[in-house]
This record gives C-alpha cells, structure tokens and sequence, in this order.
C-alpha cells in the first residue's frame, strides 16, 4: 500500500472527519500497515494491544468464542470503519476477536505514535478524541437501528424465528 492508498482510505474514514489536509497527511504519516491472508487473526479475544484499526480493503469480521468451539460473528467490517477506540484509549482486552474474510489491509496506529504528535500537532490529539465520539456514536446508531429491525422482525413474525 503506497501513501496515496494511505492518505485515501484515511480520508474515507471517520477518523479524519475534522482534520486538515496537513493533519491528514502526518496522521497517515504515522499510521501502519498489515496485510493479511483470508481467516488469518489480526486480534485474538482477549488480547491486550493499544492499537486502532481502520479497515483500509477487503473485509474483517469480529467475533466471539463460544464453548464448544463454536463461535458467533458479531460484525463484518468495512472499508473506512476503524475498531479499537476502546482499548486503544485504556488498554483494556479485547471482547472479540478481529478476522480476515478474503485477502484484506488494515491501517494500524499506536497510541505512543499519535501521543508523539503532541508537539508538532497540537490539536490533532483532540481531533482524533471527538473522531472517537462520532466512531463510538456511529456503531451504537448501527447497533440500535439493528436492535430495532429485530424487533420488528420478532413483532410481525408473532416470535417464530
């Protein structure tokens, strides 16, 4: 993935919603790349890694382990979409895993990288923080509207599923 492909999924994404060209560009700048193999494991449940990712090509599913090595997929990525706002602020766990469906690319940044920024960048770091708000605001819409299909389904079906 050469920089322009960078700097172009980066602007696909929520994450740079608010940010200048300038600021697009030195975040792009920091960021990684991972190029992984249909069914390869990005993340594990219960990995502790303070990384985001955006998902840059391709597809990624999250999911869940169940007992009996069953597992549930929870959501499938798609390009411009990022994961990991949690435990890239806290460094908690995570609660599903991160898969790949097909060859796929993700961009990756450490905390450590954006915490360097500060200097050189100064409103940046806050910048990032409100594209967490609308990244967390955006899942949970998805999630509710979900939620309310459900529902729905459930209501006019009279249960049976």
């Amino acid at each position: 993935m050469n920089e322009n492909d960078k700097l172009e999924a980066l602007r696909r994404s929520l994450l740079a919603a608010e940010l200048d060209d300038g600021e697009t560009q030195a975040l792009a700048d920091r960021m990684g790349v991972t190029t992984l193999c249909d069914g390869e494991v990005l993340v594990a449940e219960g990995d502790l890694c303070q990384t985001l990712f955006l998902q840059a090509a391709g597809a990624m599913q999250c999911y869940r382990d169940q007992a009996g090595g069953k597992e549930d997929i929870l959501y499938q990525m798609h390009v411009g979409e990022c994961v990991g706002t949690r435990s890239f602020i806290d460094g908690s766990a995570y609660v599903f895993g991160l898969r790949s469906v097909g060859d796929s690319r993700v961009m990756t940044l450490e905390s450590a990288a954006l915490e360097a920024m500060e200097d050189d960048h100064p409103r940046l770091l806050y910048k990032v923080m409100r594209a967490f708000v609308l990244i967390t605001h955006a899942t949970l819409a998805r999630l509710r509207l979900e939620d309310a299909e459900l529902r729905n389904y459930l209501w006019a079906s009279g249960g049976r599923y």
